[in-house]
């Protein structure tokens, strides 16, 4: 069994408080998305097809709450 690193604790960390409620991921830091980011795309999923797909929409996902941090606005409104 691999060991559980600080770095997979502070991705489940992470996760938590993306995954409690659909509003909580906007009340992430900019720093908090971009950690969630790098975190997310170490972590390889290549042996389980559901959990890559999920992690490739998590990081879209990602990527448009950083791009509307640092644009300033929401991309819809």
């Amino acid at each position: 069994m691999p060991e559980i690193t600080d770095e997979d604790r502070e991705r489940v960390e992470l996760l938590r408080l993306v995954s409690s409620s659909k509003h909580e991921f906007k009340n992430l830091t900019l720093e908090q998305l971009k950690r969630l980011q790098e975190l997310v795309e170490k972590k390889d999923y290549s042996h389980d097809k559901k959990a890559h797909k999920s992690k490739v929409k998590l990081l879209g996902k990602i990527n448009v709450r950083i791009y509307e941090i640092t644009e300033g606005r929401g991309i819809w409104g």
